[in-house]
């Protein structure tokens, strides 16, 4: 039987678990593959209290340049380093696995050229233990797609499952979630949308061949969601969710990554807590949702593996080594919709001065940019307990420059006491 040997970059939780399910389930691993799959060397920044029974080293090119090494994990977070590695990984002729989505986000396409005689692998880059990235790369690939819509980022999840089914404000979630390890210490790039702005790019390329990248796209936060939007959401039968969508009309796409009020009796609306859910509209399949853990040791280490086995299977098959499972790009053919030409309905928070003739003065404004209102609810300062009203409508559909000029107008109202806020409105 051959032995293929691994080298792991970054023995953190998810490396140690890599090495872990590689030992216990050798016995089943190449039973699939046909062949011993070792982890042979692990590279950390510091290899004291690692537990783990394999040699360790502090010394990247230990893996890289050791000619036994077969397949290189990298495991260790970042961008530019990463990028280094996986270019001199492929250079060795060696194959690369790796769940850094921002790596990928940032400079997957340069990486296709390099994989000619070498395979990436990178299922644990984009929702943890949830096979989407062989779904669209080998499952759908005869398929159109049409749109993907997913919550793909765990740590807001978990924060508006408990603002929306607990009535805890947003700060209060957030600690919450950071004590169970569902968010770091340093939360920004879940909650600010970057995170699953950088998985939205990896699905998009494989499922368009189309080379976005995140300036071009919208990505919004959740840091300013606030209990009475729940509670709109709520007397208007949405559920408010941290979307990452991809729809194609014709030759043209849109990317976007922000809060969405979606319907509650949905799919997606269901999925609460920390985990994840891909909905995926093929033109010939229809529907697919894919639903699992996003994050986790062992759910993550799980797709590593699966990329392992992949890889030691595929050797004589060379449409692995493609990055995005395009044998020449589609973007001659596809146009990424303008940030500000993409159309939405609207939720808009309004806090004003309670006087008359505000509303008037509101929807005035709305009429000037050719914005309608198709609901609104106000909220009088002694159902607050404020010196302020709200004022909370949903539009009708518009566009993003639209909506972004209105509520630069409202800001700038003297009855306009605290800067709009906005959360868009998916149908599904």
């Amino acid at each position: 039987m051959k032995t293929i040997n691994v080298a792991i970059i970054g023995v953190g939780v998810v490396g140690s678990s890599v090495i872990e399910i590689l030992q216990q389930n050798q016995d089943i691993i190449s039973a699939r593959t046909g062949a011993l799959i070792v982890p042979k060397i692990g590279i950390a920044r510091n290899i004291h209290n690692k537990h783990v029974n394999i040699p360790l080293s502090t010394n990247i090119d230990d893996a890289l340049n050791n000619p036994d090494i077969d397949i290189i994990v990298e495991l260790m977070g970042g961008v530019e380093l990463p990028y280094q590695i996986a270019l001199k990984t492929l250079a060795n002729k060696k194959s690369l696995v790796t769940a850094n989505k921002a790596m990928l986000a940032y400079h997957r396409h340069q990486l296709e050229a390099k994989t000619l005689e070498s395979s990436i692998g990178f299922e644990a880059s984009v929702g943890g233990g949830i096979p989407i990235i062989k779904a669209l790369r080998d499952g759908l690939c005869a398929n159109h797609i049409l749109s993907i819509r997913g919550i793909m980022n765990g740590t807001s999840n978990y924060i508006l499952t408990q603002m929306c089914h607990h009535n805890t404000d947003f700060n209060t979630a957030l600690q919450q979630a950071q004590k169970l390890g569902y968010a770091e210490a340093d939360p920004t790039l879940d909650i600010n949308g970057s995170d699953s702005a950088h998985k939205l790019l990896i699905l998009a390329s494989l499922a368009y061949g189309i080379h976005a990248k995140m300036e071009d796209i919208i990505v919004d936060g959740i840091e300013d969601i606030d209990l009475e939007d729940i509670r709109f959401a709520y007397e208007h039968d949405y559920i408010i969710k941290p979307l990452s969508i991809a729809k194609k009309q014709d030759n043209a796409l849109e990317l976007r990554v922000h809060l969405c009020m979606i319907p509650k009796d949905s799919m997606l609306a269901k999925t609460d807590g920390a985990m994840n859910a891909i909905s995926v509209i093929g033109d010939k399949v229809g529907e697919s949702v894919y639903y699992g853990a996003g994050a986790g040791g062992s759910e993550t280490a799980s797709s590593v593996v699966s990329d392992i086995i992949e890889i030691v299977r595929s050797k004589t098959a060379p449409m692995l080594g493609y990055v995005t499972g395009f044998h020449h790009s589609l973007e001659q053919n596809m146009v990424l919709i303008p940030k500000d030409k993409i159309m939405s309905r609207y939720y808009v928070r309004l806090q004003v001065d309670d006087k008359p003739g505000v509303l008037a003065h509101v929807a005035n404004v709305l009429a000037e940019h050719n914005i309608s209102i198709q609901s609104l609810i106000q909220r009088k300062p002694k159902e607050l307990g404020m010196q302020s009203a709200l004022l909370l409508l949903a539009t009708h559909i518009c566009t993003e420059v639209q909506i972004k000029k209105a509520l630069t107008t409202l800001q700038n109202l003297k009855e306009v006491t605290k800067k709009p806020y906005m959360i868009r409105i998916e149908s599904l």
